[in-house]
């Protein structure tokens, strides 16, 4: 064996899916962000942690882009930054469901966080 790990195609679709899902509703949230949370069922929403949000979908969505044709070693990098990124959001909504009342789309947002959680978590411990 050379050394060089090669990246499997299915990675390099989920990095688009990802880019795709992440500027879905990173769009409308930066743009309009009170009629887009009040839309999903937020009875209140803080203006600037939304656009927030926004931001680090808009970054981490876009560098997934950006990155689907790069070699192991980036992949390696942004897979850590998208693990930390969605498990530290499963957590974040858990907490959230725990201890204060959130709309449907709360739990459509875990399952999405948690769903590519996994999916980074497979493919980091099964490549690298």
């Amino acid at each position: 064996m050379s050394g060089v790990i090669k990246i499997p195609n299915s990675l390099r679709i989920w990095f688009f899916v990802h880019f795709l899902v992440d500027y879905a509703f990173a769009i409308p949230i930066f743009l309009l962000p009170y009629q887009t949370l009040t839309f999903f069922g937020w009875q209140t929403a803080d203006l600037i942690a939304a656009r927030l949000f926004a931001a680090a979908l808009f970054g981490i969505g876009g560098a997934s882009f950006i990155s689907r044709h790069s070699e192991a070693v980036v992949y390696k990098n942004f897979l850590i930054l998208k693990i930390i990124f969605s498990f530290f959001a499963v957590i974040g909504f858990l907490l959230t469901i725990l201890t204060a009342s959130v709309p449907v789309f709360g739990w459509v947002a875990l399952v999405i966080f948690a769903i590519f959680c996994l999916v980074w978590n497979y493919y980091y411990f099964t490549i690298f």
